[in-house]
């Protein structure tokens, strides 16, 4: 099975009808399925704080927001999830690609890839790590958890769900 097009049905699957993304080499290929498809509003942005912000409007706006980012950017979204996702309570739909764990090449990519999880933690942002077999699932079982406990869930997308392909 192909990574990028489980995830793109992974989306379909859940309903998500609008989608931030900021560009990243694991989630290129998902970026085309997306503009192809007439249900899917996709706006692409130069950083995930906006794309956060972005996001919190569609769905106040009755859509189905999910963001897709490189974990390496959480960084720059931790006060918009904090100070407007958790404070308000808006669920939002993070997929990421979660680089600098084990089989990561690029030395820069460890310092936030080994952060990624306890500062989801430290934001009450719940995670899950899927491979590609339960990868659909977990996306429409992530967007289900933003909508009960109104917050953001991240899927964190590592590098062998990648090389699974």
């Amino acid at each position: 099975m192909d990574a990028s097009v489980a995830v793109f049905d992974g989306l379909k699957m859940t309903g998500v009808d609008f989608v931030v993304s900021v560009p990243c080499i694991n989630l290129k290929e998902i970026f085309p399925m997306i503009d192809d498809d007439p249900t899917m509003l996709h706006i692409p942005v130069t950083r995930e704080e906006e794309g956060v912000g972005i996001c919190a409007g569609a769905y106040m706006g009755g859509r189905i927001p999910a963001m897709l980012m490189q974990n390496s950017g959480l960084g720059n979204s931790i006060n918009a999830l904090a100070s407007l996702n958790n404070l308000f309570q808006i669920p939002l739909l993070l997929i990421m690609s979660h680089r600098g764990c084990e089989g990561e090449t690029i030395c820069a990519q460890y310092p936030m890839g080994q952060m990624t999880p306890s500062l989801l933690d430290t934001l009450d942002i719940p995670y899950i790590v899927p491979t590609i077999d339960t990868v659909e699932d977990a996306i429409h079982y992530a967007w289900r958890i933003a909508i009960e406990k109104k917050r953001p869930v991240a899927v964190l997308l590592e590098i062998g769900f990648w090389e699974a392909e």
